[in-house]
């Protein structure tokens, strides 16, 4: 019955106030060891792969169609690598494979890790504003984002794989879909999301660092891209689980 319950029994809504999403390019083969046999790595030029932290503060977060009064407001924190997944459909599904999930809340971990594989444990989180910057900081998961709040004319970051924000925007996330795996069974587990008024902008980005990225001990992994989304209606469907192979 738990197993059942991790496979996201049912649709959960929430509103996004703001999605800020730092993605990095790493060459592919650093990556290919840490997603499984059932998914691809969504590369771009046949030589980068990509792992991003997206830092999301939720509001009103429920079971689709529950009354807003019953939503909890959490901030939630996800380490994902892109992917592809071919469906018995013969369709190539482009989306995330979750490598680690923070939040801000017990409340958030206890029913995450009930009803989703995704392994969630609690952190602080610190957000402060100045004249022109925000800053996101957690002490206990020993990372720091600062981002500039008053630019114009961004430019991309400094090594960027892409030419244009154009180009990096295919690369900004959330992508559609997200993939768990039982390697056991061999079976895949797909949660649809679905938004409204996606409307990704770039980011100038002051500095950042993140512990789990480091401990990652990536080599030649660089800055690709930086957005942020705000105000967004947000759902994930119930999860569909398909044999793979």
């Amino acid at each position: 019955m738990l197993a059942f319950l991790k496979d996201h029994p049912f649709a959960v809504e929430a509103f996004f106030e703001s999605s800020l999403v730092l993605t990095f390019a790493v060459p592919k083969e650093q990556l290919q060891a840490l997603i499984p046999e059932c998914l691809e790595l969504d590369t771009f030029q046949d030589k980068w792969a990509f792992v991003a932290v997206a830092m999301v503060q939720t509001k009103g977060l429920r079971p689709k169609g529950f009354p807003k009064f019953m939503g909890n407001d959490f901030f939630l924190i996800g380490y994902r690598v892109f992917v592809r997944y071919t469906n018995n459909a013969g369709k190539s599904l482009r989306g995330l494979y979750i490598l680690k999930s923070e939040t801000d809340k017990k409340k958030m971990e206890f029913a995450g890790n009930i009803f989703t594989h995704y392994n969630y444990t609690t952190t602080d989180i610190i957000q402060t504003e100045h004249a022109n910057t925000k800053e996101i900081i957690s002490v206990r998961s020993k990372f720091k984002v600062a981002i500039r709040t008053t630019a114009e004319n961004i430019a991309l970051p400094s090594h960027s794989p892409f030419a244009d924000w154009k180009e990096a925007r295919r690369f900004a996330g959330p992508l559609p879909f997200t993939f768990t795996y039982n390697s056991a069974a061999k079976q895949v587990l797909i949660i649809e999301g679905v938004r409204q008024n996606w409307k990704p902008d770039p980011v100038s980005v002051v500095e950042y660092d993140f512990d789990f990225l480091n401990s990652m001990k990536l080599e030649n992994a660089v800055l690709a891209n930086a957005f942020i989304i705000r105000n967004v209606p947000y759902y994930w469907k119930k999860g569909k689980i398909e044999q793979w192979k």
